[in-house]
């Protein structure tokens, strides 16, 4: 199996941009640059990362996760959105003590939506998603920040000159 930069680093839990620095220094086995994209080949489901000569070990090879991930709403985040017209990150992604904030959350199994009002800090820390330990989960964030509004007003008013044209 082959896959891009990003499913890549989450394989591996690290950032796509280190991912691709290692790429550059052709410690990623097997990968090759097909025009603008990398493919990497999977060896049991992971990228294999030769070791570098100096420095410490890295930390990518580790087994299989034995905490569970959870998954936050940032509702600061999701109302500066739509008040500013931004596009920041909104899901909070915690596994074991790395924390990914990001814009859409792929999860590939068994997963828990938990609601506990009376355990929480906050309002928006009472629900939260929860996922097995061995069930991967990958991250993405967009690129650049897009005024999203802008796009489904222009998808919507192209939607309508199309169901005019129709009638």
């Amino acid at each position: 199996m082959v896959v891009g930069t990003t499913q890549a680093a989450s394989l591996l839990g690290i950032s796509s941009q280190r991912l691709r620095m290692l790429l550059s220094k052709d410690r990623i086995k097997g990968a090759k640059k097909v025009g603008r994209f990398w493919q990497i080949p999977l060896y049991d489901g992971v990228p294999v990362v030769t070791e570098g000569r100096r420095g410490p070990k890295g930390t990518w090879n580790q087994d299989k996760h034995l905490e569970a991930t959870y998954i936050h709403v940032n509702e600061q985040a999701l109302k500066s959105n739509h008040k500013n017209q931004t596009s920041l990150p909104v899901f909070t992604v915690k596994r074991g003590e790395r924390t990914h904030c990001c814009h859409e959350v792929e999860i590939a199994g068994a997963c828990r939506l938990v609601y506990r009002p009376n355990q929480a800090e906050s309002i928006s820390d009472s629900v939260w998603l929860q996922v097995e330990p061995n069930v991967p989960v990958t991250t993405k964030v967009f690129t650049g920040s897009e005024n999203l509004d802008d796009k489904l007003e222009e998808s919507q008013d192209s939607l309508d000159a199309t169901v005019h044209e129709v009638s």
